[in-house]
């Protein structure tokens, strides 16, 4: 079978994917999620939380736990891997954080893998493959991370020192108040960048019949945007003859 060139990785269907790939493991060096709290007992202050794919925080995270703790919310406590923090006995347990790194590095190798597929074919059903796979595991990871919010809000300590908080969920991305606590929630670097390198993931799939290299993307993407422009305003397509780059895209 024959091998990629150096030149084959200018397309747009095997460059993208390993530029996504990098993307995913150089995400991890970054906060994934970020908290801000405000509340009358630092009423000068504004705290800062960041936390990361794998059980690690950074910021006013000891501040922070003193005041969940009036509300009975507690950190959750990794398992597999101990944190930079204590973990209140009464937290809940989420051992999948400690397998973070797994499902980046997993889906980062795996664009690697595509990227280098001997044949066209085989590129093709790699690159749809790997775009299917990798919305899913980044799908299960929202919806895990969003089930263990709502967990650790319906799980409080009954013997907190404010009494009668009803439970609630903390949103992924928003605000919300509880008690006297105002929370605003925001996503970090890191999931800004694996979203990036996820969306590189569906532009090589979109592109994935054509050897389209990188450097005539910009044009094909004006290209398609004035025609989608052209269209909503109700202008004609024209008529004349079309050039071997109209013909070309898709």
């Amino acid at each position: 079978m024959q091998r990629p060139t150096l030149d084959d990785f200018r397309e747009v269907r095997r460059g993208l994917p390993v530029v996504a790939a990098v993307l995913f493991v150089a995400a991890l060096a970054f906060p994934m999620w970020r908290i801000s709290v405000q509340a009358v007992q630092y009423p000068n202050t504004v705290l800062h939380v960041q936390l990361y794919a794998y059980p690690h925080l950074t910021g006013d995270f000891t501040e922070m736990a003193r005041l969940n703790h009036y509300i009975g919310f507690y950190y959750p406590d990794p398992v597999f891997v101990e944190p930079n923090f204590p973990v209140q006995e009464r937290a809940i347990d989420v051992p999948e954080w400690s397998l973070g790194p797994v499902a980046f590095v997993a889906v980062s190798l795996l664009s690697v893998f595509v990227a280098v597929a001997p044949t066209t074919e085989k590129l093709k059903r790699g690159l749809t493959y790997q775009f299917v796979g990798t919305v899913a595991v980044f799908g299960v990871l929202v919806a895990d991370i969003q089930y263990r919010l709502w967990q650790a809000g319906h799980t409080l300590d009954p013997d907190a020192p404010v009494m009668g908080v009803s439970g609630f969920t903390p949103p992924l991305w928003g605000r919300y108040s509880v008690a006297n606590i105002t929370s605003v929630s925001r996503f970090g670097p890191g999931a800004y960048m694996a979203m990036v390198a996820v969306f590189l993931l569906a532009v090589a799939l979109f592109y994935r019949d054509e050897p389209v290299t990188v450097r005539e993307l910009p044009g094909r993407i004006r290209r398609r945007v004035e025609r989608l422009l052209d269209r909503g305003t109700g202008a004609e397509e024209p008529t004349g003859p079309t050039t071997d780059a109209d013909t070309g895209d898709r």
